[in-house]
């Protein structure tokens, strides 16, 4: 571990939090504009973060009844952010189940060397029947299937951005980053990721993953220190511990229910029609998470607290926030300071994929107060070293790997 936080925000549209677009003094439709994106990131920059990051899912999304969406494709929007900034690195989500290997490495590969070398693709199997529909599927491809195809979609891809001899970036090629907490997911986080983001809310079990990883990428023959791990961070903050948590308070009230509802039941694969806020989930109905179907990540986060606090629904509604089953901090900058400091140092993280709980006003406080927090403590850099994104990360360039992705399901995947 190198003696200093990796730090990315994910402009997550309004904020992480299913009702962040209805708080007070918050613009709900600021993340139809590219001006939403270009001041994060020149803020981002400013803090000296490593990355914003973009996430993403080719579909059109049917929640818009209930919250603004990610409608801005990530890599025409960080294109912009590019000719707007110097030196904080950029990274953008695209699915390897639904798009095309060659043109994914063109088009990341010019953006990367336009850029200075600040590119990041955070690769995706895309979960989700939603999503298959949009590109005229009946169904999701299999689980495993999918990460069978995208860890060749992967290679291929690294494979095309190594032959490049021309508008090759300063950093050799763009950082693959990637996010699974299933089996599969891990697997392919060892073979081929670089930046690993996970959602753990556990600091051993944290701890573990991340030894995991490590284990698993010696194993594929590659060097275990080049592997960031980024669990995921959504923070509430106040100058008081009680403004903090009045914060958290009204975002709860905020939260639309049937859009939370709407959430956990695609996550958990299984309708909550008729069952009322003071009932508990029916246990009965839950798969072993390798048996579940979507994705397998989000669903072990909420059924590890089901399995441990048995919570009514409307309990864990609220826990979640309607924001997916990240790791929630609420307090002072000093507190959720000490928290993090306390992952890092446990061994539990390289760093923190930051969703703060809604934008700008909780990346503006973040910022602000949290980053000088983190400074005074010699935790976090107080400007840039580099100018790329794996200069920012600490990491070499690997090896490319060499042709193997021809032996597998690629082409029947798609």
């Amino acid at each position: 571990m190198s003696g200093r936080l990796h730090i990315n925000v994910n402009i997550l549209n309004a904020g992480v939090f299913g009702g962040s677009w209805r708080f007070p003094g918050t613009d709900g439709a600021a993340s139809y504009t590219i001006e939403h994106y270009t001041a994060i990131a020149k803020k981002a920059e400013q803090a000296t973060l490593d990355a914003v990051f973009l996430a993403d899912s080719p579909v059109l999304d049917p929640s818009i009844e209930h919250r603004t969406g990610n409608n801005l494709e990530p890599t025409t929007v960080l294109a912009r952010v590019a000719a707007q900034t110097e030196r904080i690195g950029l990274i953008a989500t695209l699915s390897s189940s639904y798009n095309d290997p060659v043109e994914l490495a063109r088009r990341l590969g010019d953006l990367d060397h336009v850029s200075g070398g600040r590119f990041g693709w955070n690769v995706v199997t895309t979960a989700g029947p939603v999503a298959a529909r949009n590109f005229g599927r009946s169904g999701e491809p299999e689980h495993g299937l999918r990460y069978q195809r995208a860890a060749e979609f992967v290679e291929q891809v690294v494979a095309s951005w190594a032959e490049r001899l021309d508008y090759l970036s300063p950093q050799g090629r763009p950082v693959v980053v990637q996010a699974g907490g299933s089996s599969d997911g891990k697997r392919l986080a060892s073979r081929v990721g670089e930046v690993i983001f996970s959602a753990e809310q556990d600091i051993a079990k944290a701890r573990a993953f991340r030894d995991e990883l490590r284990s698993g990428a010696a194993e594929f023959g590659r060097d275990p220190q080049e592997i960031v791990v980024l669990p995921g961070l959504s923070t509430v903050l106040g100058s008081t511990e009680a403004e903090a948590r009045g914060r958290r308070e009204l975002l709860d009230e905020l939260l639309p229910d049937a859009y939370a509802r709407a959430r956990l039941a695609g996550q958990l694969g299984l309708s909550l029609d008729g069952l009322a806020d003071d009932e508990p989930i029916p246990v009965e109905l839950l798969a072993e998470p390798d048996a579940a179907g979507g994705s397998q990540t989000f669903y072990r986060v909420v059924k590890d607290i089901i399995d441990r606090e048995n919570p009514t629904l409307g309990q864990l509604l609220k826990k979640l926030s309607g924001g997916g089953g990240h790791r929630i901090v609420v307090g002072t900058p000093e507190q959720v300071a000490d928290d993090i400091e306390l992952w890092f140092r446990c061994g539990a993280a390289d760093g923190f994929n930051v969703m703060p709980d809604v934008l700008p006003s909780g990346f503006d406080d973040f910022a602000d107060h949290l980053i000088p927090e983190l400074r005074r403590r010699g935790l976090f850099r107080t400007d840039y070293d580099g100018t790329t994104l794996r200069g920012h990360l600490g990491l070499g360039l690997p090896p490319a790997p060499v042709g193997v992705w021809d032996r597998g399901p690629l082409q029947a995947a798609r």
